[in-house]
């Protein structure tokens, strides 16, 4: 099992959320989240005056899958937050040594399927 992590600018997440649902992802867990990348914020202009905005705002999204539906998931979330333009995010992916579904108490891949 694969843990997949996605930073994504926040306006790209409804995009992100049709792109995984037409896969049938199985579930996905989400936050408002605020951070900077290289770019290391944005400069900005209110009433003639500059200031630098250091914070982003940005959408996290995690999902935990079978290892053999990570590439079809990181491809899904690549084509739907991808604008050009430098902000985009990042993708992680981690192994995932166990899951368990408390209701039941099965645990492996049966979990995130």
């Amino acid at each position: 099992m694969k843990q997949i992590q996605a930073i994504i600018r926040s306006e790209q997440l409804g995009v992100v959320k049709e792109a995984l649902d037409a896969i049938q992802c199985p579930g996905m867990m989400m936050w408002e989240i605020v951070g900077h990348g290289k770019q290391k914020g944005i400069s900005e202009q209110f009433r003639g005056s500059s200031f630098k905005v250091d914070l982003l705002p940005k959408s996290k999204i995690e999902i935990v899958v079978a290892d053999s539906k990570v590439k079809g998931v990181v491809d899904a979330i690549v084509k739907a937050a991808a604008t050009g333009q430098v902000g985009d995010g990042k993708i992680f992916v981690t192994n995932i040594e166990q899951a368990i579904r408390i209701r039941t108490g099965e645990t492996g891949d049966v979990v995130v399927s």
